[in-house]
């Protein structure tokens, strides 16, 4: 993997998505390969190229789960990122 190593996450093949470990809330957040594929800019990013760009990219996509959860996602909970939530937080970097 390129970038920085990062806490646990992984690529879910039966959904098509990256899937990390939001340590602070103990939330697991997904992260569809369509969000990826906007993100890129590749037509077809393979989990590879995904998990790569998570790597790069990783600080980001922190901010957008933490503007996230508070917007009233409870703790333990599952919750999604779109690349509309990836970009906004890439903003600040």
């Amino acid at each position: 993997m390129a970038g920085t190593p990062c806490p646990e996450f992984d690529w879910r093949i039966d959904i098509d998505a990256l899937v990390f470990l939001h340590e602070a809330s103990a939330c697991r957040g997904f992260v569809h390969r369509l969000a990826f594929r906007s993100l890129t800019g590749q037509t077809s990013p393979t989990p590879q190229d995904c998990m790569d760009w998570f790597g790069q990219h990783h600080p980001a996509f922190l901010l957008a789960a933490d503007r996230k959860l508070r917007r009233g996602r409870p703790a333990g909970d599952a919750f999604s990122l779109n690349s509309r939530d990836i970009r906004r937080a890439l903003e600040a970097f």
